[in-house]
């Protein structure tokens, strides 16, 4: 999981390593950007947990586009956006975001769904998880998990220091 900035335009908006990490742990929901074989893009928002190592999981229906394309072809970019507020007065924004260049992996041994399985539970359902568990293990058959390996990232932002 390399941190990567140099190839990013506005190097005075860069964010720090561990602010990106912070926005890759707790980002709402992510952006998976795909292509299909004639090289049209594809992009799906989806939730997402990180294993605070080097992956994030997905979960997904069995088959689909997404599935389909993946399939083909595995090397992904995902996006983060965070905290956004757009400053009409100052015709800008202030936002956080990252982007990340990864490798999907499709067909995980069934305790590495569950692992990603749980991470999810335990990120959008804090406060059941055990129940998430079991529904975890009822579901895991007719669920695909893709993890995405990072490869690269880089994060960026911006924010007013009047907050206006």
């Amino acid at each position: 999981m390399n941190y990567r900035n140099d190839n990013v335009r506005r190097q005075d908006r860069l964010i720090t390593e561990n602010d990106a990490k912070l926005l890759l742990k707790n980002g709402e929901y992510g952006v998976l950007s795909i292509v299909d074989d004639s090289g049209n893009p594809y992009g799906v928002p989806i939730s997402f947990a990180y294993d605070e190592k080097d992956s994030i999981y997905l979960h997904s229906a069995l088959e689909g586009k997404k599935i389909s394309n993946l399939k083909k072809n595995p090397n992904v970019s995902f996006t983060i956006v965070g905290m956004t507020n757009v400053l009409p007065k100052k015709f800008s924004t202030e936002y956080e975001s990252i982007i990340l260049e990864c490798k999907a992996s499709l067909n995980l041994s069934i305790e590495e769904k569950m692992k990603g399985l749980i991470l999810l539970v335990e990120k959008y359902s804090p406060k059941d998880i055990e129940s998430g568990k079991k529904y975890a293990e009822n579901v895991i058959d007719e669920t695909e998990v893709i993890k995405l390996l990072v490869l690269n990232w880089s994060g960026k932002g911006r924010k007013f220091k009047d907050g206006t």
